[in-house]
């Protein structure tokens, strides 16, 4: 599901109300819109969470576990793991599965990157449709994911 979809909505519904006003109304309405649109991200994704825990708790052998794959919301459905599986200890499914949750406290970081990656980082995020703070939170999810996928396999950062 195209996030994007969604927010371009909401713009064009700022933009044709802003139509009725003068040029410094549609200005605003275009700023604003624009400033919604990480907000607007987050209240769609956290409204697909809730639906998403309702349809678990109401199928008895399958969990839908949600994530963000740039401005994409992708619907995993799971099978729930038997008795003896649960018994085995967790396995990397259910690891990478705690770097797909969305919801949860937000912690603030500060980074200090040089002026030409900033830039880059920057162009990046705009070119996926999303805020430098969430291209930086997909970018540690992905690096995350991507070392927890080399450990299941045996892989040290020594090992050539």
């Amino acid at each position: 599901m195209e996030l994007q979809r969604y927010t371009r909505a909401l713009h064009d519904d700022f933009a044709a109300a802003a139509a009725l006003g003068d040029e410094r109304t549609r200005e605003v309405a275009a700023a604003l819109a624009k400033a919604l649109e990480p907000a607007l991200r987050l209240q769609i994704l956290a409204a697909l969470g809730e639906f998403a825990d309702t349809v678990s708790a109401q199928l008895p052998d399958r969990t839908l576990a949600l994530r963000l794959d740039g401005d994409t919301v992708v619907v995993d459905v799971r099978a729930d793991r038997d008795e003896a599986e649960e018994a085995a200890g967790p396995d990397f499914d259910d690891v990478a599965a705690a770097f797909e949750d969305v919801t949860g406290d937000i912690s603030r970081v500060t980074l200090r990157l040089v002026e030409q990656l900033k830039t880059k980082a920057e162009e990046a995020a705009s070119q996926n449709g999303v805020s430098l703070n969430s291209w930086v939170s997909q970018a540690v999810q992905g690096a995350l994911r991507d070392q927890m996928r080399r450990a299941e396999r045996g892989y040290r950062p020594d090992d050539t």
